[in-house]
């Protein structure tokens, strides 16, 4: 039964292929999430009441781009243990940190959504929009993260 589903194979279109420009776009799409991110919680700040928005929300933000450095900070090679230069700990130290990355990237996601929730939708405010505006930010900062990570190659480097 194991390996029933090995010979499947899924062949992308050809708009899709990308070839040596898979760097090139997803480091944009990846910086675009990242920035329409940040635009969404600067636009809510500037144009929300003040009762509406507390400043303090900013943390999970700031968070998420924390969690999006460290993820990136970390190469693929270091965490698979293929890198020639190993650090103080290793492997050991580049999937702790990975780990820690991820945790906090997750961390934010959910404390948006606890304060979208606790302070807008509970409290059946008139105005949710500022939290929607919170969780939104976290998700996209988060999905460029986990782009960037992910939807590049090492390959070209060497």
């Amino acid at each position: 039964m194991a390996g029933c589903l090995d010979n499947i194979q899924v062949s992308l279109p050809d708009w899709l292929e990308l070839g040596e420009k898979r760097n090139a776009v997803s480091s944009i799409v990846a910086g675009s999430l990242f920035f329409l991110g940040w635009w969404v919680i600067i636009d809510i700040a500037a144009f929300a009441a003040s009762s509406d928005f507390n400043h303090a929300y900013h943390v999970c933000g700031i968070i998420a781009t924390i969690s999006l450095f460290m993820i990136n900070a970390v190469s693929n090679g270091q965490v698979r243990g293929e890198s020639y230069h190993t650090g103080l700990l290793g492997q050991r130290a580049a999937r702790i940190w990975l780990f820690i990355g991820f945790v906090l990237g997750f961390g934010s996601i959910i404390a948006a959504t606890w304060i979208l929730f606790a302070a807008y939708v509970i409290p059946n405010k008139t105005v949710i929009y500022p939290g929607i505006g919170l969780f939104l930010q976290n998700v996209l900062i988060f999905s460029g993260s986990l782009l960037f990570k992910f939807g590049r190659t090492e390959d070209s480097f060497n």
